[in-house]
């Protein structure tokens, strides 16, 4: 087993028991950023390995894949554990003025820390019985984080969270189980060897239609995405921002990894469901957003309808599509933890995340509504930011295949995002405040620069995508490469050429 591909995991493990530990004092905040950081250092030396060796497999206990617990990072895999990395750095720093004392001693820092590792391992695994185990313990942490600080309205968000989130546990369970029953097999690499070349294909379809719900449900998509805007404005900001940034993307890595790895024997029925779906999400997610007037439900819908961009480039299952998606999944993971970070600043300021009952912040708070410019804009798609070059890509891929109803939905909803966006500006940062009050950043007191730091980081994280995309798209390119041409994937697993 590499330690390259085991520490990521362990890192944040073992930081979540020394936070629990010394969940009483301060050094325990402390301890959790550290963790965090140092979970990040190891996702960059996988990274780096990937980056030199190519595709990184190892067996937990040395037994021979496909009966061993197989741990493996293709490009894929690493870009989304460094991403998971730098969005558990930065928002371990801003927890640690957002989250209060009382939060802390009931173990806020443990459980962010094992969602991270679920996540991580979620990235990581190459089998679909630990898929479902890291599904899991996100589960697990999540519900926890949601309902920390115990307000009438977590728990019945935490409820509709849990509760089709275990419908979502049991469609995969049974699929899990109805294709292990006809394959003997739950490895991916050797299910990517199995199941292209069965003869049943109706059934094999059928299972992957229990997948795609599956997967779909934790992807938040059409129509399947209702617990989302349920749950996601009840809880702390810094939970909002992990959820946001980080949960629905496991369930986009899941189908891309599954709908490009295994279930491939019928493109033209599932990947054209998957376009409609993709489709849908988009429309639906920002009409959603655009009839909103509360400062987080606004982002919880575009987080649906951004879903919608990343499922339309595995829908459309060309190179130029799926690298447009791995793009798109960084730049969202990004730009959205980075609106609701935004967010609870504007809350603690004007004293509401109600648009009609804040307002004031451009005039008062000029450095917050700079901040808040960069990813809006970039998630609305304004050149040359993050989300121009991501929407842009898979544009370009639609009209290729000439979907011409596909490409006028992604810029129509684009252009319908841009509107939500310049709600919130013209409510919370243009007009005047209501109540007539300045909401300065000075009232942040000592909480001030531990809230807006991360803001900045990930604001530079989106200039940085936009102004050079060459080497990120680079990566993409290569990630797509791979996950068409499974072949490397299925060696380096099970040392066998498909």
């Amino acid at each position: 087993m590499s330690w390259y591909l085991s520490m990521p995991l362990i890192v944040p493990f073992a930081t979540a028991i020394i936070s629990y530990l010394l969940r009483d004092r301060a050094v325990g905040r402390w301890s959790s950023v550290l963790g965090s950081v140092v979970a990040l250092g190891f996702a960059l030396l996988l990274m780096a390995q990937v980056l030199q060796n190519g595709i990184v497999a190892g067996q937990m206990g040395n037994w021979p894949a496909p009966f061993g617990i197989t741990l493996v990072a293709d490009y894929l895999s690493a870009i989304m554990v460094v991403i998971t990395g730098i969005v558990g750095v930065t928002i371990a720093i801003y927890a640690t003025g957002d989250i209060a004392p009382k939060l802390e001693q009931l173990g806020f820092h443990a459980m962010f820390q094992i969602l991270l590792a679920g996540v991580t391992g979620a990235f990581l695994t190459g089998d679909l019985f630990n898929l479902y185990v890291w599904f899991e313990v996100m589960l697990i942490s999540s519900f926890g984080l949601l309902v920390l600080g115990g307000k009438p309205v977590q728990i019945d968000g935490a409820v509709k969270y849990v509760a089709l989130n275990l419908v979502s546990t049991v469609l995969f369970l049974t699929a899990i189980a109805i294709l292990y029953g006809m394959t003997g097999s739950l490895n991916l690499a050797d299910l990517g060897r199995i199941v292209p070349n069965m003869d049943d294909t109706g059934l094999v379809t059928v299972v992957a239609m229990l997948f795609m719900i599956a997967f779909g449900v934790k992807a938040a998509v059409f129509p399947l995405f209702f617990w989302l805007p349920a749950s996601y404005h009840t809880p702390t900001f810094s939970v909002s921002a992990l959820f946001a940034a980080l949960l629905t993307k496991v369930g986009v890595y899941a189908l891309i990894r599954m709908f490009t790895l295994v279930f491939t024997h019928d493109i033209a029925f599932t990947h054209t469901i998957l376009l409609w779906v993709a489709c849908l999400t988009m429309v639906t997610g920002v009409v959603g957003a655009a009839a909103q007037t509360d400062f987080r439900k606004v982002l919880s819908f575009h987080i649906i309808s951004q879903i919608g961009y990343m499922v339309l480039g595995l829908a459309l299952y060309t190179p130029l599509a799926i690298a447009g998606a791995v793009f798109y999944l960084v730049h969202h993971i990004i730009v959205k933890a980075n609106l609701f970070l935004v967010s609870g600043v504007a809350e603690r300021t004007a004293g509401s995340t109600d648009l009609y009952k804040i307002g004031g912040l451009y005039s008062s708070a000029p450095l917050l509504a700079a901040l808040f410019v960069v990813p809006a804009f970039s998630l609305a798609g304004f050149p040359p930011l993050s989300g121009f070059w991501a929407k842009y890509v898979l544009v370009k891929a639609s009209l290729d295949l000439q979907f011409w109803w596909a490409a006028f939905a992604a810029l129509a909803v684009g252009l319908l995002t841009i509107f939500s966006m310049t709600k919130i500006w013209g409510e919370a940062f243009w007009k005047p405040h209501p109540d007539r009050v300045e909401p300065t950043l000075d009232l942040l007191g000592w909480r001030k620069w531990r809230l807006l730091t991360p803001i900045a980081i990930l604001a530079a994280g989106t200039l940085i995508i936009g102004l050079f995309p060459a080497p990120f798209f680079a990566l993409a390119e290569t990630a797509a490469g791979q996950l068409l041409s499974p072949e490397a994937y299925i060696e380096a697993v099970l040392g066998v050429t498909q």
